[in-house]
């Protein structure tokens, strides 16, 4: 089914992703009604098949039980997919493969950022080693601080950087694991690092003690995305 005829388009910046509102219009109630059933996906342009004639795919939005997690607007963008906020990595084209082996850090925009204000930009893995047993929890993928406001409404979260990022790698049979984005209004004059015991292992890291230390308080925005073994 092409979802772009039924008025949810994907969006811009020449790539596709998943539009978290419908366009207003006659079609608008029948969008409302997709997006509460979950069915609502986005078609992805994958490679052509072998009679020369192109192959979409989709990838579908997270159960409504993770999408709670999702506020703010915050954009996670990979090439080729666009925004995967909210979605399931999706298996063809080997785009979970390509997401843990080639593709480096997204790009992250969150248009309302402040530009007079920093912030502190968090991606964790709370299902390490998996989510059946996140004994690992939080395992931390990237962890960037001092980020200009203006930087991020561009799109390119610059800033210092206290975890390199990681590529999401979940191990073999381990199901999906959830990658989750939070972004952190930095208080002024606030300077973030980590302890000398935090920067031995990136797993089974505390970011509830972390975000209290720094009086980060509450996410100004989050976002999450799911993938899992590219061969399983």
């Amino acid at each position: 089914m092409d979802w772009h005829h039924l008025g949810c388009p994907a969006g811009g910046d020449g790539a596709p992703r998943v539009e978290k509102r419908c366009e207003q219009g006659g079609m608008k109630l029948l969008c409302a009604a997709l997006l509460a059933a979950g069915l609502l996906g986005t078609a992805v342009r994958a490679k052509e098949r072998d009679d020369g004639r192109p192959r979409t795919c989709f990838f579908e939005l997270l159960s409504s039980r993770d999408n709670k997690f999702c506020r703010g607007d915050l954009e996670v963008v990979y090439p080729e997919l666009g925004d995967v906020g909210c979605t399931y990595i999706p298996e063809c084209n080997q785009y979970r493969q390509r997401v843990s082996r080639e593709w480096s850090s997204p790009r992250v925009r969150y248009a309302r950022a402040d530009k007079s204000k920093k912030y502190v930009l968090v991606m964790v893995d709370p299902d390490a080693p998996s989510r059946a047993d996140p004994r690992n929890r939080f395992w931390r993928h990237w962890l960037v601080a001092d980020i200009r406001g203006t930087d991020l409404r561009a799109g390119t979260p610059k800033g210092r950087v206290l975890t390199e990022y990681v590529r999401p790698a979940p191990p073999p049979r381990s199901g999906y694991h959830r990658y989750q984005l939070r972004l952190y209004e930095q208080p002024a004059h606030e300077a973030v690092a980590l302890s000398a015991e935090e920067q031995r292992t990136p797993g089974a890291w505390s970011l509830e003690r972390f975000v209290e230390r720094f009086r980060l308080g509450s996410a100004v925005a989050s976002t999450q995305f799911l993938t899992k073994h590219h061969g399983d």
